[in-house]
């Protein structure tokens, strides 16, 4: 459950210790990779990639959708989830795995990559609208109508509960982290983790400048409409980060860095020429700060970056 103190909420770690109890028979313990960090020109000791694209479904949302499909009520309707192609594509799975039906709402910049997904665990596709706000607001209109389960994105408890559970596996996989880079859309991934950790690592947020959620709510004091651009607008570009998780950067991330869309491209083409590990734009958003110098470690520094989705198409990225 999440726990509230005056202006601050956590969520208390031993829900998360519960919530990943019960998603561990239908979830992947995905690996760990460690390289060379002087193989990227950077000053730190080797470094760690958190291999989560390789979860069921090509990103880290089915953590997040076992727990609310496990610890909520379905009704006979079903549930029903907007996305831009990653949280629908997990729902969808987790709903065909566990015997419900779903129904998906996407944004029409949705790659069809993530939208092949979505239909292949034979959820009802729904294309509404052009950016995720669009989609949202069609889902809720669904729910309203046929009483439905909602289950959001990122601004729900129990997603963010869920998604706790990957700052619990890494720990348990490596205990010795100073700094977790990780990308920022929502908030959802950022918000369970940095509550898993709560200060005991350096959380840095990254995200698209196309796209600076969390950086402008940061700026602003609360969560603030944002630009939602950019070759990560997919995954990356809700209009505002979650009401849940701000409390929780404010109080467990240390700061936000933005990165070019080039950037990103560069990332993915270095994942994929020196690893062959094929991300999508927003899965390689967190190594891309690394890349490009917007993080610098410092000489010894243990540091993990958690690569979240892999849901492209064909790779072509110039390896």
């Amino acid at each position: 459950m999440l726990a509230r103190s005056g202006l601050a909420t956590v969520i208390d770690a031993d829900a998360i210790r519960h919530a990943e109890a019960l998603i561990r028979p239908h979830i992947r313990r995905t690996p760990v990779m460690t390289v060379e960090a002087a193989d990227y020109g950077l000053a730190a000791r080797p470094l760690h990639l958190k291999l989560e694209l390789f979860q069921h479904a090509g990103s880290f949302k089915p953590r997040g959708a076992f727990t609310n499909l496990l610890t909520r009520n379905v009704p006979a309707a079903g549930v029903v989830a907007a996305s831009g192609g990653n949280h629908g594509a997990a729902v969808a799975y987790a709903a065909k795995t566990l015997g419900h039906k779903a129904a998906i709402f996407v944004p029409g910049i949705a790659s069809p990559a993530k939208l092949e997904r979505i239909r292949s665990f034979g959820a009802e596709l729904v294309i509404a609208g052009e950016r995720y706000a669009d989609a949202l607001a069609a889902s809720e209109e669904r729910a309203e109508k046929t009483g439905a389960l909602k289950i959001h994105a990122f601004d729900q408890r129990e997603t963010l509960i869920g998604q706790g559970t990957l700052g619990l596996e890494l720990e348990e996989q490596v205990s010795d982290l100073d700094t977790l880079l990780v990308a920022v859309g929502g908030g959802g991934l950022i918000g369970g983790v940095a509550s898993w950790y709560q200060g005991r690592v350096r959380i840095v947020a990254v995200e698209p400048k196309t796209a600076p959620t969390l950086h402008m709510a940061f700026e602003a004091g609360s969560p603030v409409d944002a630009p939602a651009g950019g070759i990560a607008a997919d995954s990356l570009a809700p209009k505002q980060v979650g009401q849940l998780m701000f409390p929780v950067a404010k109080k467990f991330v240390e700061r936000v860095v933005l990165v070019e869309d080039d950037h990103i491209r560069a990332a993915q083409a270095a994942l994929w020429d020196k690893l062959r590990i094929a991300t999508e734009p927003g899965g390689a958003a967190a190594f891309a700060a690394l890349l490009a110098g917007r993080y610098l470690p410092q000489p010894g520094e243990r540091v993990a970056v958690i690569l979240c989705g892999g849901n492209t198409g064909a790779v072509n990225f110039g390896g």
